[in-house]
């Protein structure tokens, strides 16, 4: 830890240096969230700081260990290593992690599942609740073929087990339906995936201007899942950052709940539809299909400003989605769009640090907001 102020310290000397130092951060961290309320957990990382401004790497390569427990009884552990910039032209990324989402949400499966607020009963307040644990490990390479294009290809094992929580549950009525296939509860998947990423963006932490376009597909066990994102963002005069994403994904063959309730990407799965990553209105997990469609956009101001080194900034935001059923064609549509709406205050700091709060709400509620990492 004291290396890493000394470093802050010292950061312009720094940035004019192309030597490769390591430093390392010991912290411990505490957050809410709706979903699974207080957070408390702690961070070891070695990290070899990027000390070319101009380059839009958070770093050259950084290993960390992250370990957290929350009061609604979550957990995740997880050891993860990138290396961004290390090897000149290359990308490499290897996580391993297993968590518990112990309030995961779970509606049914469709575009229309409705929520009934005066079913959850004393009797019942997990109706629309299941446990979900995973454990998996993920690779990921990255190789640049000229300019702003890489093409990326990796692999991910990964086993997912699903724990009913106390009185009825809408997960418990579709197992005993059969909705859910005992075959898919535990489920382990192995997944091969490849695509191309194109990335424009002046910064990858915290973009204040460029594009990220990919296409993702990827052979999982018994579906196969194709993903196209477009992320957009515009600098129009000092303070003041525009930012708009549209993705879909389309899942064929017999794909799981378990890989239903998740969205790929070029830095890794998220739940989808609903939650941080896609919704912010909305409990996590609360619509499920094999097709998704998501949008939004968001306006982000800085109350302090000094370029790359700290901002503090004000953030309003506008979410629409919706999932499609199996067999449904995924496709452009204002026809069954769920939105939700929000605002939030987040914190950048150098190129590697980004801390945001806040808050949404969609048309069942609202939900407190935590995050690392921008939604997108």
């Amino acid at each position: 830890m004291r290396r890493a102020l000394a470093l802050l310290c010292l950061a312009p000397a720094a940035l004019a240096s192309q030597e490769r130092v390591w430093i390392d951060q010991l912290y411990p961290f505490a957050y809410y969230s709706t979903v699974d309320g207080f957070w408390l957990g702690g961070h070891y990382g070695w990290s070899s700081p990027m000390t070319a401004s101009t380059r839009p790497e958070p770093h050259f390569a950084n290993l960390r260990f992250d370990a957290a427990a929350s009061t609604q009884g979550s957990s995740a552990v997880v050891a993860d290593a990138q290396a961004p910039a290390h090897w000149d032209g290359w990308r490499v990324g290897l996580t391993f992690s297993a968590a518990r989402a112990n309030r995961l949400g779970y509606y049914g499966q469709g575009n229309d599942t409705p929520f009934e607020s005066d079913s959850v009963t004393p009797a019942n307040p997990f109706l629309y609740r299941v446990s979900r644990t995973t454990r998996g490990a993920r690779l990921t390479v990255q190789r640049r073929l000229v300019g702003p294009l890489r093409v990326l290809a990796g692999g991910s094992l990964e086993r997912t087990d699903f724990r009913e929580l106390p009185g009825d549950s809408r997960f418990r009525r579709d197992r005993i339906a059969g909705i859910v296939r005992p075959e898919d509860v535990p489920f382990n998947d192995q997944v091969i995936r490849g695509g191309l990423v194109v990335d424009w963006r002046d910064q990858e932490v915290d973009p204040h201007r460029g594009v990220l376009a990919e296409v993702l597909v990827g052979e999982g066990s018994g579906y196969t899942r194709t993903t196209a994102a477009l992320h957009a963002y515009v600098h129009p005069f000092d303070r003041l950052m525009l930012a708009a994403r549209l993705a879909g994904e389309r899942m064929t063959g017999e794909p799981p709940v378990a890989a239903q309730l998740t969205m790929e990407s070029s830095r890794g799965p998220a739940v989808a539809l609903g939650g941080y990553s896609s919704l912010r209105g909305y409990h996590d997990g609360r619509f499920v299909g094999p097709g998704k469609l998501l949008g939004g956009v968001e306006a982000r101001y800085a109350v302090v400003w000094a370029p790359r080194v700290l901002e503090i900034k004000i953030v309003a935001f506008y979410d629409f989605g919706r999932v499609f059923g199996p067999g449904e064609k995924v496709r452009l549509t204002r026809s069954g769009l769920h939105s939700s709406a929000g605002a939030e205050v987040a914190l950048a700091m150098l190129r590697n640090t980004l801390i945001i709060v806040g808050a949404g709400k969609g048309a069942e509620g609202a939900q407190v907001l935590f995050g690392t990492s921008w939604s997108y």
